[in-house]
């Protein structure tokens, strides 16, 4: 099965199915944007980076870190999320902010890590972690 692909206006990848011949799906390129045409077998499995995939299907290493970076962020939200409340308890502020800080920690070294991935399997590893 052959799909076809191009490099979308926010610099990412689109992938038609196509549900007939592929000759009669290549009118759903945009105009003017350059395709491919590749074995649907040549497309990475692997979903978890897949904003940040380049037109050669490889990922975008500074991309995928921005996308780990926002899974981490919204992560920290949620665990700060119960403690925000408590933070505003009097008899329960101290705790809620050394518990707050242990979270800090926590994702700070997790930031450091993502910042220094060098390949996409440990970026994924990271992530997984979540």
């Amino acid at each position: 099965m052959k799909r076809i692909i191009y490099t979308n206006d926010d610099g990412g990848v689109s992938i038609i199915v196509p549900t007939g011949t592929i000759e009669a799906c290549i009118k759903d390129v945009p105009a003017g944007k350059a395709y491919e045409i590749v074995d649907a077998a040549a497309i990475p499995t692997d979903r978890t980076f897949r904003n940040a995939w380049k037109e050669d299907l490889t990922v975008d290493m500074p991309k995928a870190k921005l996308i780990a970076h926002d899974k981490r962020r919204a992560k920290r939200t949620a665990e700060f999320a119960p403690l925000d409340v408590q933070a505003t308890i009097p008899s329960k502020a101290a705790q809620a902010e050394a518990d707050r800080q242990v979270i800090r920690d926590k994702y700070d070294a997790m930031q450091v890590s993502i910042d220094s991935a060098t390949d996409v399997a440990t970026l994924k590893s990271i992530v997984e972690t979540l």
